[in-house]
């Protein structure tokens, strides 16, 4: 699958579970980090750089899913075998 299908693909699944998603540009001399997520008044949110390659825009997105249990939700093959390799 394309990195752009994918990412297409987490983003929906990431809002299904009510996650937002913010694209940022981050600073670079701030940062070294590509996004993460967070906890805001209760609310999830997905911070990600905007000028991330789609790759490490996948890899954060993948790591923000993880902490979630889908074993409810419909979710692809190759989705879910992202989501259930190795956690940090």
């Amino acid at each position: 699958m394309k990195d752009e299908l994918l990412l297409s693909q987490l983003e929906d699944l990431a809002t299904k579970l009510g996650i937002t998603i913010r694209h940022f540009k981050f600073i670079r001399d701030e940062s070294s980090g590509r996004g993460g997520l967070c906890r805001i008044r209760g609310e999830y949110v997905l911070f990600v750089d905007s000028q991330a390659t789609a790759r490490d825009k996948i890899l954060v997105t993948i790591e923000a899913l993880k902490q979630f249990d889908l074993g409810e939700i419909q979710v692809m093959p190759v989705i879910r075998e992202l989501l259930d390799g190795p956690k940090k």
